[in-house]
């Protein structure tokens, strides 16, 4: 949904989507996006935002130094509203009724990300309560509407947090084949096992209706897009093509998915693609966003960027218009930004100017309100916090 080199953002994203999960060339429909204006310089942190914290790393005086919460150019975002303080925190979705948000945290006394849900979003400090096992890695949670939950865990391979990805393959991410998803009740009791199938399966969201279940998996060899029923029956392989897709979620109505994909179409690099599958290991520095129908046809790659693009959501009510992350605008940096797009690849927009990571954007129910996860206004260098907004149309 773990996520050198030079990592590509400092955030420290997983494989799962959630996450971006976190090459391509399949030719896009419709038009080119538009190139993009030259963003607006962010102004420099007050002097009355800095804390007595860790001094940010050289080169990026706006970790760790409380950076401001708006910037120049965010004209879609009001009242914005820090909901987490510290730790990583990252994927965070509301829940049905728009009132809680699931998300995947690292925070002590854990030692990797494990699931928790938010409540009382109007607090200045919403009640952070774990919901998953407190064993294993976890990652890509996600609500069913009557307050189930959902999530991918590695604690039935061990207790203990796998290892770190190997990083003298380069920028990788690790596909630990022990994660497998999972469901339990809303306050994590009742855990229910729905996918057995060697290696990685994660990467999962619910359909509105909370009658499908979409997600990554390399039980055929690849990393592709399946589909199943809520209970785990009725397994569908959706994507056939080389390389990564994942991070998919539906339309309100169902009828359509936007995802990331990384697919290479030269020999060399399809050869790379399928050696690092081999040893459980992607390198996701190119990804593309792409839509199809959710049985899997009229697939079709909205962006052509040629950098890293992930997260991606549909607004709410239609599947015209997409938010997503993207270094679109630091192509060989970690500034990620969120952006709009329409379906046909036409009207690209920047929404976030903060210089440093901006990601995981998700619409609530009545599309109000926009959830992200931010680097923005850390105590400490690496901190990444759930914020709100008001979405200004």
């Amino acid at each position: 949904m773990e996520r050198s080199e030079r990592p590509l953002f400092r955030l420290t994203l997983r494989t799962g989507s959630a996450g971006i999960g976190l090459c391509l060339s399949l030719l896009s429909c419709g038009k080119p996006a538009a190139p993009v204006a030259p963003p607006p310089k962010p102004p420099a942190p007050t002097a009355a935002a800095t804390p007595t914290a860790p001094p940010a790393r050289p080169g990026n005086p706006y970790e760790g130094v409380l950076s401001p919460l708006t910037y120049p150019g965010e004209q879609h975002l009001a009242n914005v509203r820090q909901l987490t303080f510290g730790g990583e925190n990252a994927e965070a979705y509301f829940s049905a009724d728009g009132k809680k948000l699931i998300l995947q945290s690292k925070r002590p006394p854990y030692s990797c990300d494990q699931i928790f849900i938010l409540e009382d979003l109007d607090r200045p400090e919403p009640v952070a309560r774990l919901v998953s096992t407190g064993k294993g890695r976890t990652t890509c949670s996600y609500l069913f509407p009557d307050g189930r939950i959902l999530y991918s865990s590695t604690h039935l391979g061990s207790e203990s947090c796998p290892p770190e990805a190997d990083m003298s393959q380069g920028y990788v991410w690790a596909l630990y084949s022990d994660y497998e998803i999972f469901t339990a009740q809303a306050d994590g009791s009742g855990l229910k096992r729905l996918t057995n199938s060697p290696g990685y399966d994660a990467e999962a969201t619910i359909s509105v209706d909370g009658k499908k279940i979409v997600f990554t998996s390399v039980r055929d060899g690849d990393l592709d897009l399946y589909s199943m029923d809520a209970d785990g029956r009725n397994v569908k392989r959706l994507t056939t093509s080389a390389g990564y897709d994942g991070g998919a979620f539906f339309s309100d109505d169902g009828n359509w998915i936007v995802y990331r994909a990384s697919r290479p179409v030269t020999e060399a690099a399809i050869v790379d693609f399928k050696s690092l599958l081999a040893k459980a290991l992607i390198r996701p520095s190119r990804l593309e966003i792409r839509v199809m129908r959710s049985d899997g046809t009229e697939d079709r790659q909205v962006t052509n960027n040629g950098v890293a693009s992930f997260a991606p959501y549909f607004f709410r009510g239609g599947h015209d218009t997409i938010i997503f992350c993207s270094n679109l605008a630091d192509p060989k940096g970690r500034n990620f930004d969120l952006w709009s797009v329409r379906s046909d690849g036409t009207d690209l927009e920047r929404l976030t100017y903060n210089p440093t990571f901006d990601g995981f954007p998700m619409f609530s129910p009545d599309g109000r309100k926009l959830v992200f996860c931010s680097n923005r206004h850390n105590a400490k260098p690496g901190e990444t916090n759930v914020f709100l907004a008001d979405w200004i149309p």
